[in-house]
């Protein structure tokens, strides 16, 4: 009798199994050989609720594919309608900016562009806490893609960061971490997914790192130079310097991005901020991000001077040095670091007004 009841009660619990797994998500993507794109797009898509216990298929086989609730980077189509996000077919030439000309980024996509552009808003939001109507969600969802989502899709299309070859290799991006987890082609275990999952860690802790310095750090500096920027004319009444609440922030992105948003007229020139000294530095704003011009450097003649030299050359007290570059300069008081600011303003050439 309590041989017939185990009998029973196994019965019925395999057929509980059988429901759950009949209800379980299913993500598809290809077997073999595995990327850093759909280990991304498969990870973003388990942060969501939806897809948190999903189950990866990895396979080629259509009729197991189409049984999937989404497939990534296999399949041979991109029709969101259906759940499918391939970009290997000959026809599939999208970028961000095609999909949504509101966003700068002509990359092509890869599935992780792909899924980054379809969830991604949702996937910070479930990791963050932040509200969807939140302006600092899209802000981070920009700056996610730009600089960790935007790499992958590039690596994985094969599209070279500049023109020309290289004058020498960088072998330790995501994507090649994530590639040496594949095993070697003379192994004799050619097996894939012990790899596969361990690439899905990798690549997800790396994201939510990422991720939680541009929430943590990243987006509280930029609160610290909208702030700074509103109050330019506190500061100097020609606008063209600003004051850091607090130094040591990451701000050169954020000035150039809050004067366009802003609509800032008359560029800013200068930024004083308190080092951890507690002294101060009166900083060039570069002419862009990736260059190192400035929109006006300090004045020639102090540069390469320090101190004492530096109070008497310029006239202004408690100087501790100007750069020889001439791009940043230190005084032991605000009131210091501003005047220097402002006598290399005054020297600045003035522009032409039209007759």
């Amino acid at each position: 009798m309590n041989a017939i009841r185990r009998s029973v009660r196994s019965a019925v619990s395999q057929v509980f199994l059988n429901k759950v797994n009949l209800l379980k998500m299913r993500i598809g993507t290809h077997n073999g050989t595995f990327h850093c794109d759909e280990v991304l797009a498969c990870f973003l898509l388990r942060q969501l609720p939806e897809y948190k216990d999903a189950e990866i298929i990895r396979t080629r086989d259509a009729s197991v594919l189409a049984e999937c609730d989404v497939v990534v980077d296999v399949g041979g189509e991109y029709d969101p309608s259906k759940q499918h996000y391939d970009h290997h077919q000959r026809s599939f030439v999208e970028s961000f900016h095609s999909l949504c000309p509101e966003k700068p980024w002509v990359t092509k996509l890869s599935s992780a562009g792909l899924i980054y552009l379809h969830f991604g808003r949702k996937v910070l939001a479930q990791l963050t806490q932040l509200k969807q109507d939140d302006a600092q969600l899209e802000v981070l969802y920009n700056k996610m893609y730009e600089n960790f989502v935007e790499e992958v899709d590039a690596v994985d299309n094969g599209i070279s960061q500049c023109e020309g070859e290289a004058r020498y290799s960088i072998t330790t991006t995501l994507s090649s971490r994530v590639s040496n987890l594949n095993p070697h082609w003379n192994s004799k275990d050619q097996d894939t997914e012990e790899g596969f999952h361990k690439a899905v860690t990798l690549v997800g802790d790396e994201f939510k790192d990422r991720m939680d310095y541009f929430l943590k750090a990243w987006l509280p500096a930029r609160e610290i130079v909208q702030k700074a920027v509103q109050t330019r004319y506190q500061v100097d009444p020609s606008g063209e310097i600003i004051l850091l609440a607090q130094g040591g922030c990451p701000w050169k992105e954020h000035l150039f991005a809050l004067e366009k948003e802003m609509k800032v007229d008359v560029p800013i020139k200068f930024v004083l901020y308190a080092d951890q000294n507690g002294h101060w530095r009166v900083q060039c704003v570069p002419a862009g991000l990736n260059t190192f011009q400035n929109r006006l450097s300090i004045l020639e003649e102090w540069r390469g001077v320090r101190d004492e030299a530096l109070s008497e050359l310029s006239g202004i007290p408690d100087c501790i040095f100007v750069h020889a570059s001439g791009f940043i300069g230190g005084n032991k008081t605000q009131e210091g670091v501003l005047e220097m600011a402002k006598r290399t303003l005054q020297t600045a050439p003035k522009p032409l007004l039209n007759n």
